[in-house]
């Protein structure tokens, strides 16, 4: 038997002010795309966006159905519309943002496991990073390199 540590690198940032002028517009488009959320049910609105290697940003947001299996992530919404429309142009930066008509969401929130395992797909198919960024409504911004430091043992076409 052989036991291998798995380690993670984060960067926190305080604010959404610490940010790069880059990552804070990306993070603001988030936050401008999660106020169109469709979120009825959880009350709980997700923005997100995508920094395109042109200068593109494409964003989404979360999308709920009444027949609850029915909806999606905004992560997922806009890797889907980024490959849709943009299938050629490479993915730098992601940055994601939630937020609660309950409470104020003051932790950053992070990709659920269906979001990063289809995520990663794509930062394994163009062969780069693509950094994230997640925050909550309020607070710390949490970054990662990689998508891969968030699903460090990715499930990859090489299983198939």
């Amino acid at each position: 038997m052989k036991k291998v540590e798995i380690k993670t690198k984060i960067t926190v940032f305080d604010s959404l002010e610490e940010l790069s002028s880059s990552a804070k517009n990306l993070m603001n488009k988030a936050i401008e795309a999660k106020k169109s959320a469709y979120a009825p049910y959880s009350k709980f609105k997700v923005g997100a966006a995508f920094l395109l290697e042109d200068g593109t940003i494409v964003t989404g947001n979360n999308q709920e159905n009444a027949a609850y299996p029915s909806g999606m992530c905004a992560e997922r919404v806009a890797i889907w519309k980024v490959s849709s429309e943009y299938p050629h142009l490479k993915i730098l930066k992601l940055a994601i943002t939630a937020s609660s008509s309950a409470q104020i969401t003051r932790e950053p929130v992070a990709p659920c496991g269906a979001c990063r395992q289809t995520l990663s797909e794509y930062e394994l198919k163009q062969k780069d990073e693509i950094e994230v960024y997640f925050m909550g409504e309020v607070g710390k911004v949490i970054k990662t390199d990689s998508l891969l430091d968030l699903l460090p043992i990715a499930f990859d076409k090489s299983f198939l």
